[in-house]
């Protein structure tokens, strides 16, 4: 079994290890509220001794905790989160049709996170004076920005007194007109996380441009444009990659504070309706849902920073020369 393999192993063996704590946690959650849990199933609605003892029974509350988280990682892992006691349906239709708004903004707010921040980033390492001082004020408001903050200046800006973008609420027609009503809620979204990916770019590429390699490059007469896109830029990408695989991370959390705020109907918004109104079954699985990209978004990028960067694929996978 080569480095490779036994990385690859350790890597999956440690995101099993990680969901199963983390379903544990999200399971036991429930018993961990104050009160008794058929109280969150009934909703404060009066009810006679027989329905209690119905819903305890149906929900296996009268078994041993280990047996109930048994039961109900076999339900999981069959796709059956249970069934919503808000909205009356089950979990996982519920959940379908609201992935499709999340995954269109997320997907959007980290293609705006990607292009603006590396380019912001490339350009203030490149531009020294005042360029990178301009960057670097931009990039200080926008991480200092609540997303919350940018959306209520988004719509008063573009919205509500130029009337370029719908405000929050309508519904669109078409992937086209879907798009165009989550432009602000991606702006809002990637705002801080842009200002971010900006700043470790630009330190990534100043940490580059002044190391012996690239001297050697320029001192024999290498053109500046081929030094920076084969010797800097491409080293850059390293920590780059990894900072933006925790970012995407990031933006599926934060999309509860952007989907409320424009009135998106996608699973942050659900989270948010759904802790309001205790609807556990909704929370638990939307939170283990979160909890596994997350996992899986970072050990993405551990298989990608190699590929990108071989330097660290020695690092990495345990391997040294012979």
């Amino acid at each position: 079994m080569n480095g490779l393999t036994r990385y690859l192993l350790g890597r999956l063996a440690g995101l099993l290890g990680v969901l199963l704590v983390t379903s544990f946690v999200v399971f036991a959650s429930i018993h961990l509220a104050p009160g008794d849990p058929v109280s969150f199933l009934l909703h404060g609605r009066p009810a006679t001794p027989e329905t209690v003892a119905a819903l305890r029974a149906e929900h296996h509350l009268d078994d041993p905790l280990a047996a109930q988280y048994a039961g109900w990682l076999g339900d999981v892992l069959r796709g059956d989160f249970g069934r919503s006691a808000q909205y009356h349906q089950d979990v996982s239709a519920l959940l379908g049709s609201r992935f499709t708004g999340t995954v269109l903004l997320v997907a959007y707010a980290a293609l705006l996170v990607a292009v603006g921040g590396v380019t912001a980033g490339v350009l203030a390492a490149l531009r020294p004076g005042l360029v990178d001082r301009l960057v670097l004020i931009g990039t200080g408001i926008a991480t200092a920005t609540p997303s919350f903050v940018s959306a209520i200046a988004l719509v008063s800006l573009f919205s509500v007194q130029l009337g370029w973008f719908p405000g929050p609420g309508g519904t669109p027609a078409g992937l086209g007109d879907r798009l165009y009503h989550l432009t602000l809620p991606a702006f809002a979204l990637a705002t801080t996380f842009a200002g971010l990916l900006a700043r470790v770019t630009r330190s990534a590429m100043l940490d580059e441009l002044g190391r012996d390699h690239v001297e050697v490059a320029r001192a024999r007469g290498v053109a500046g444009r081929t030094v920076v896109r084969r010797h800097v830029l491409r080293n850059s990408l390293g920590p780059v990659v990894t900072v933006g695989g925790t970012m995407l991370a990031g933006l599926l959390v934060t999309t509860s504070v952007v989907e409320t705020a424009f009135d998106v109907p996608g699973l942050g918004s659900l989270l948010v309706q759904s802790v309001t109104a205790k609807d556990f079954a909704v929370v638990q699985a939307i939170t283990l849902l979160s909890v596994a990209a997350f996992v899986l978004a970072n050990l993405a990028v551990d298989l990608l920073a190699p590929l990108i960067d071989p330097r660290l694929s020695l690092l990495t996978h345990g391997e040294g020369p012979s």
